[in-house]
């Protein structure tokens, strides 16, 4: 087995069980979660932004943390505070809890993206960046899917799919010992942005932010709309995360997509995808639109989360873990304050206002230029010398 091929098999193993398992499953047991520790609409989209808000605190250590102890230790301790924060979850008595578990199972997803953009850019050719780091990003789809087929198999029983999340993420801590390179050396100073990458950023954390606040309708609310709307339990819920994390693979082309549309372009789509989920889902009228709406959501966040990873990069070709910290942690403010104010929209004026509202986030996110023509890469020689032996 090639060391590329291992390396993007545990990367896309830490991204699923980070994002698809700690972060984004908290959305689909929500209901079954309110329901035992009765919460109500507005307290369960705030502890929802506490996983995002630990991302936020997360991500900004992590890139430093990258580039003084290297990518093995910061993808280690990525699963292994994603499997502390998913047993918390598991053993919540109290909302106060709850919310701590939420906080630190969140934290791991800002832990483990870092490290990846660290390792690949140490071990893959500047070639390939864009397409290994895509794939490894669309990992998030694969633990969305898993995280269907385990909602429909235990129901209501959330704090025992939690506790089998947590066990996943101990086993991948293993993997990511003796797969991900220790990145750690005494390097020469690095470049850093210049003037265009700093117009280029400024448009990046705009466009970013208004697509992670979006993205909050369904990640944070998307069982309780298909629950109001169709009646869906568990089961229908469950169904919903199945199709949304099998179309969030096609996200694993967001590389290619880019090569042939151009960042902005690539953005564009993929962002009225983002706003046909949005109101499909929202409409509700029947089970088929739903689910297609659900298909559109997967495969335009996954994309749109890997457009911004390579946005970020090329603006930091020679920090690509730094660059990538700003692409996603944009993202996280977006969501952090997204899923709070989602809750309380849908208290005050109604699910139908509150989805449109959120919609028109995504289209704003759309008026964003990313001023990156073919991202400047290392030539290998560059890399080699930079690179830990």
């Amino acid at each position: 087995m090639s060391r590329g091929f291992s390396l993007g098999a545990t990367g896309f193993g830490l991204i699923a069980i980070c994002y698809g398992f700690a972060r984004f499953a908290f959305g689909l047991f929500l209901p079954q979660i309110e329901a035992d520790l009765v919460l109500p609409d507005a307290v369960g989209g705030l502890i929802a932004g506490g996983s995002f808000l630990g991302y936020c605190l997360a991500i900004v250590l992590a890139a430093q943390l990258t580039e003084r102890v290297g990518a093995r230790a910061v993808a280690v301790c990525a699963a292994l505070v994603a499997a502390l924060g998913m047993l918390g979850i598991a053993l919540a008595p109290s909302v106060a809890w709850l919310a701590g578990a939420v906080l630190v199972a969140g934290m791991s997803t800002g832990l483990a993206s870092p490290p990846m953009a660290a390792a690949v850019a140490a071990v893959i050719e500047p070639c390939r960046w864009d397409t290994t780091n895509t794939l490894i990003n669309a990992g998030t789809s694969a633990g969305v899917i898993l995280c269907g087929p385990v909602a429909l198999l235990l129901g209501a029983e959330w704090r025992l799919a939690y506790a089998v999340f947590a066990c996943s993420a101990l086993a991948l801590a293993l993997f990511a010992c003796f797969c991900v390179p220790e990145t750690a050396s005494s390097r020469s100073p690095v470049a850093k942005a210049g003037p265009l990458s700093s117009v280029t950023l400024k448009r990046l954390v705009v466009a970013s932010l208004l697509m992670g606040a979006a993205s909050t309708a369904l990640w944070s609310f998307g069982s309780q709309i298909v629950a109001q709307l169709l009646g869906w339990e568990s089961a229908g819920a469950g169904l919903l995360w199945v199709v949304i994390g099998a179309a969030g693979i096609v996200g694993a082309g967001a590389g290619s997509l880019i090569a042939r549309l151009g960042v902005d372009w690539a953005n564009r789509l993929c962002l009225g995808a983002l706003v046909a989920a949005i109101v499909l889902v929202g409409m509700g009228s029947t089970p088929a639109w739903t689910l297609l709406g659900g298909a559109l959501f997967g495969a335009a966040y996954i994309s749109l989360s890997g457009i911004y990873l390579v946005w970020g990069v090329a603006a930091f070709p020679e920090r690509p873990a730094t660059g990538l910290t700003i692409a996603f942690l944009s993202i996280a403010i977006g969501q952090t304050l997204g899923a709070p104010v989602f809750g309380l929209l849908m208290s005050q004026l109604g699910m139908d206002h509150a989805l449109w509202l959120f919609a028109l986030l995504a289209l704003a996110a759309g008026t964003m230029r990313s001023s990156v023509a073919e991202a400047a890469r290392p030539s290998p020689v560059s890399r080699a010398e930079k690179s830990p032996r």
